[in-house]
């Protein structure tokens, strides 16, 4: 066998431990993550529906449907029961009123912040472990990681 192969046999091997191991994390920090929330008044999929409006800002229930991936009427379920909690509200858009867009309130927004902080108050005890060097490291691979992912 020559060499190109040989190279081909252990990026196989790499990726297939790459592959693994991240799956593994993901497990871990979703496990994590729903540990944490068990703290508060809200469901995994509530969570992440406030995370969106956290991060993107004020949508429609089709696009935070879509970023979800679950059916619209799924979402309206849900964006239902966290408007009762006053985690969110619906408002008309100024400039169609025709179109209703979810917007977070500061009762979403602190129990955000509040998991987050947590979130990373744990990965940062993980972390103490790494050198600063390691931690620069995972960093920079994390997000070339991921901006490949996302330049599909």
């Amino acid at each position: 066998m020559n060499n190109e192969g040989n190279v081909q046999i252990h990026a196989a091997v790499d990726v297939a431990a790459i592959e693994k191991d991240l799956r593994y994390i993901a497990a871990i920090i979703k496990q994590k993550g729903r540990e944490l929330l068990s703290e508060y008044t809200i469901t995994p999929p509530q969570f992440v529906a406030l995370q969106w409006l956290f991060e993107d800002g004020d949508m429609t229930i089709g696009e935070l449907s879509n970023k979800m991936y679950l059916a619209f009427s799924t979402t309206t379920d849900l964006i239902d029961r966290m408007e009762k909690n006053e985690l969110v509200v619906r408002v008309k858009d100024p400039h169609d009123r025709r179109v209703v867009r979810i917007h977070l309130l500061a009762k979403g927004e602190k129990m955000i912040e509040e998991v987050i902080q947590k979130r990373q108050g744990y990965l940062q005890d993980i972390l103490i472990n790494f050198s600063v060097d390691e931690v620069i490291h995972l960093k920079k691979s994390l997000i070339k990681l991921h901006q490949e992912m996302k330049a599909e």
